[in-house]
């Protein structure tokens, strides 16, 4: 791993990671709040060793990387999240994915990029974070969850409404822009 962060150093490049605070949450459903694994209000928890305050999971996972990558002496490296999203559906034992809880991540995680904030670990810094995904893919193998991240149905009708036409109006900054992407699809809404 540090041949890999030396070069990523040593050319300026980010660090890509896949966050999906769903698994998380899937696998804890007792130990793990939902409202702080969908961006909702809650009281949040306070890391243990950087005694940060973090009010969800997604940041908390960035900042564990950033946190890890500083001790291996690799912490002036940006990290991005290539892909972040929750499912609408699932099966049975895939606790928390329907189409209620994907609307309020996705819409939450949208109205936090629109705010350009960063990370606690990294206030300063917006977190750069793509949207898993643009479509579901019913052809996809494995559990139901894995077909069902898209916004929108193969067909192009909608999966739900997660609000992106409101949250474009309502933002008031114009630097954030949000991407949302799937395997043969990339789109940018400024």
């Amino acid at each position: 791993m540090s041949q890999f962060l030396q070069f990523l150093s040593s050319t300026g490049s980010p660090f890509w990671i896949n966050a999906y605070p769903y698994f998380a949450y899937k696998d804890s459903p007792n130990k793990i709040s939902l409202d702080y694994a969908l961006f909702n209000k809650n009281p949040g928890m306070v890391d243990p060793y950087t005694k940060l305050h973090y009010d969800n999971m997604l940041y908390a996972q960035v900042d564990a990387v950033v946190y890890a990558m500083s001790r291996l002496g690799y912490g002036g490296i940006e990290v991005r999240v290539s892909e972040t999203g929750w499912p609408s559906k699932g099966d049975s034992n895939e606790v928390g994915a329907t189409v209620q809880n994907a609307a309020v991540y996705n819409r939450n995680l949208l109205r936090r990029q629109m705010s350009n904030e960063g990370t606690p670990l990294r206030p300063n810094m917006r977190l750069e974070v793509y949207l898993f995904a643009l479509f579901n893919e019913d052809m996809k193998p494995g559990p139901t969850s894995e077909r069902n991240y898209g916004l929108f149905q193969p067909d192009g009708t909608m999966a739900y409404n997660v609000g992106l036409s409101a949250l474009a109006t309502s933002s008031s900054t114009s630097s954030a822009s949000i991407s949302l992407t799937s395997s043969a699809t990339k789109v940018t809404i400024p």
